[in-house]
């Protein structure tokens, strides 16, 4: 979803431009004067990061310096709000710039990265090994249960004085220098690993020279590969990227095995050789991370990433995954079983392979259910599509959703858009970026520019919020037209903004997606199910070129087929969790080189994985654990999270999906708390019972 930043005041700095005339660091204004205070990005240069994160530090430093000089007794005012609000300019520098470097990662931004970034996380150290700092948080954490604490304060109380426990407070200062060195080796580790993976995805490209080749692949994706030959010099020729809008297709389109066997490969052999080589990044990663866990008082990493969430162990993680794999696989082999089938009809002289995977669960879906997702893509103009999350959102929580197209942007693919209550009240700014390039990282998130939260003088600070993606660009000859993953997606991603945009949390760190790392894709996950439910699809499934809107045919189509190559979805996903929980156990002797290939197959044979997929993501680009801790021995999180939004969205079944009651109740209970209250608290005052895995088995139909 997104990354993790610092913990994060303004003040107006002075700086040389070239030499010739004073200019004001835009970042260290205490206005933008832009219109919702969105970040002026035209007025923003690469030299004012530097200068803005190091004011931040000294900002900060000295808010902490004022609380920990404090003669009177510490509570929650001067101690742990005075702390909450102490990093007010860092935050909203690091938040910007890190939304740069995951979606406009120019040289200049990776050059910046490799000195902000240690900077950071070495100022981070420095506060949360600070001993007088720290005293003061343990007393209003001791007397906690004396002072009369509202919930949320409670509960910012307890997490506060964990985060320091976690990061090394209790340690004595020779253990503390080793966190700091494990910390900001992790921290270079992080960096390094992230901008293999972007070299090594730009690097990569098959080139094909006889159309002959391109046979039962879409028109579309046909000319997409066209205009990228084209833009690297190599036209009347057609090149195919690691990117998905290129990738996916040509794996469930492309006659051509070998063409297919080609794209596969280059993609699970990703950032495994030459200089962008991640093996040895992930074997450094492994040992720091033990090393980091040990010096904290956890038996391995999992152990100390599952301890602040709503699983609390890796063994919890692992039954419920366990609970899942045993019916994908057996759903895996069925769904093998049948691609055979069609591979022995055609003659076919080969077992199907993990090349074959999506070519022939198409060719699946089509003898089965008559449907060929191409005849479907016209109704999901991405802009059809746009309109249809804020239409949702519309009737689900009554907020609608206006352009503004002259705000500032900060790539002309960006839009940006102003979400109003219902009472007509702002409530975000939302922007989306939805097309692949060169300096954007794969895949899909969310993010925000600004927090929420209640200021001092009790006015209610409004958000921005901001979707990422990577999905089916437009050609000359045809609009972007979204696949139903794209589609999908999309959805998700906008759940996760509503989580941001809706919520009312009264403190910065309790504000939105702020909530334990197993409950924030619940937001994200249950607004999915939206979007091919028949009511839905009746309101902006409409024909890009007639305004059709989706016929009743299509509509049965997609529903009869849900569950389509169900067991694979599920299987390869559950697999990358337990991969992921696999490498949280590795506790390496000092020297000791643990091959992450190796590592990948023993894990393999232990599940008994079918041969014919692989993990969700191989090791050398798994970004969501190795290029930072936000889902390390966490990926598990998306199906912990899908048992509660599948269990959740069964109540909007049985009362009509957009019915008011229930959909205030979720806004009411998930979404607008944030981090305030415990997130089983929250779901079971939504839910009424706490949530139980079985509607997640028949949502798949593996319920039998």
């Amino acid at each position: 979803m997104h990354k993790i930043l610092t913990i994060a005041s303004a003040a107006v700095l002075t700086l040389s431009s070239c030499g010739t005339k004073e200019r004001e660091n835009p970042l260290l204004q205490e206005s933008y004067g832009t219109v919702y205070e969105i970040p002026p990005f035209d007025q923003i240069s690469y030299e004012d990061y530097l200068p803005a994160v190091k004011e931040g530090i000294a900002q900060q430093n000295e808010a902490i310096e004022a609380i920990v000089s404090n003669e009177m007794d510490p509570d929650f005012e001067n101690t742990i709000l005075a702390f909450d609000n102490s990093g007010n300019l860092l935050g909203k520098v690091m938040l910007l710039f890190n939304a740069m470097d995951e979606a406009m990662s120019t040289p200049e931004i990776a050059e910046l990265s490799e000195v902000i970034y240690p900077m950071v996380s070495s100022h981070n150290d420095g506060i949360y090994m600070n001993e007088k700092l720290f005293d003061r948080v343990k007393k209003v954490y001791d007397s906690r249960n004396e002072m009369s604490l509202g919930t949320p304060e409670l509960r910012m109380v307890e997490e506060i004085y964990r985060s320091f426990a976690r990061n090394g407070a209790l340690l004595n200062e020779e253990d503390k220098q080793k966190l700091k060195d494990v910390n900001s080796r992790l921290t270079d580790l992080y960096n390094k690993f992230s901008k293999n993976v972007l070299a090594s995805t730009n690097s990569f490209e098959i080139v094909v020279e006889d159309s002959t080749e391109l046979a039962g692949l879409p028109a579309s994706s046909i000319a997409v590969a066209a205009e990228e030959a084209a833009a690297r010099g190599k036209e009347g020729k057609w090149v195919f990227t690691l990117h998905a809008p290129s990738r996916l297709p040509l794996l469930q389109y492309a006659n051509n095995r070998e063409l297919r066997r080609k794209m596969y490969e280059g993609y699970t052999s990703l950032a495994s050789s030459g200089e962008n080589d991640n093996r040895p990044v992930i074997n450094q990663i492994l040992q720091a991370r033990s090393e980091k866990a040990k010096l904290l008082g956890f038996e391995d990493f999992a152990a100390y990433m599952t301890d602040n969430v709503m699983a609390k162990t890796p063994a919890a993680a692992e039954n419920l995954l366990q609970q899942l794999w045993i019916p994908a696989v057996k759903r895996v082999n069925e769904e093998v079983a049948e691609m055979q089938e069609i591979v022995d009809s055609e003659g076919g002289d080969f077992k199907i392979a993990p090349w074959d995977y999506y070519y022939y669960a198409e060719k699946v879906r089509k003898k089965k259910y008559d449907f060929d997702e191409n005849d479907i893509r016209p109704y999901f103009h991405v802009d059809s599509v746009r309109n249809g999350i804020f239409t949702m959102a519309n009737k689900l929580y009554g907020v609608t959703v206006t352009e503004l197209p002259d705000a500032p942007k900060y790539h002309p693919d960006v839009k940006v858009y102003d979400l109003k209550d219902a009472d007509g009240n702002h409530l975000a700014v939302f922007m989306t970026d939805y097309f692949p390039r060169d300096t954007k990282r794969q895949g899909a998130w969310m993010y925000q520019f600004s927090n929420e939260y209640i200021d001092n003088e009790g006015n209610s600070i409004r958000p921005i919020v901001y979707n990422v993606g990577n999905f089916s660009k437009p050609t000359a000859q045809q609009p972007s037209l979204l696949t139903m993953d794209e589609v999908l997606t999309m959805f998700h991603e906008f759940g996760h903004g509503l989580h941001g945009m809706l919520t009312k949390a009264k403190y910065q760190s309790q504000s939105g997606t702020a909530v334990d790392r197993d409950f924030v894709e619940l937001p994200s996950q249950i607004h999915e199910h939206w979007a091919f439910e028949p009511e839905m699809l009746a309101l902006y499934a409409k024909h890009y070129e007639t305004g059709e809107v989706i016929p009743d045919s299509l509509v049965e189509k997609i529903q009869a087929s849900s569950a389509h190559r169900a067991g694979f979805d599920m299987a390869e996903r559950v697999g990358a969790a337990l991969l992921d929980l696999n490498y949280g156990h590795v506790n390496p002797a000092e020297g000791e080189v643990i091959d992450s290939e190796k590592f990948e197959q023993t894990v393999t044979e232990k599940l008994g994985m079918p041969s014919e997929l692989t993990y969700r993501y191989r090791s050398p680009y798994f970004n969501h654990i190795f290029s930072g801790d936000g889902y390390a021995s966490g990926y598990y999180t998306y199906m912990w999270a899908e048992v509660l939004d599948c269990d959740g969205f069964e109540m909007f079944k049985e009362n009509g999906i957009f019915d008011k009651a229930t959909a205030d109740s979720f806004r009411e209970n998930i979404l607008e708390p944030g981090g305030s209250e415990d997130p089983m608290v929250l779901y079971v005052r939504f839910r009424g019972h706490e949530p139980q895995v079985g509607a997640l088995l028949r949502k798949y139909k593996m319920d039998k």
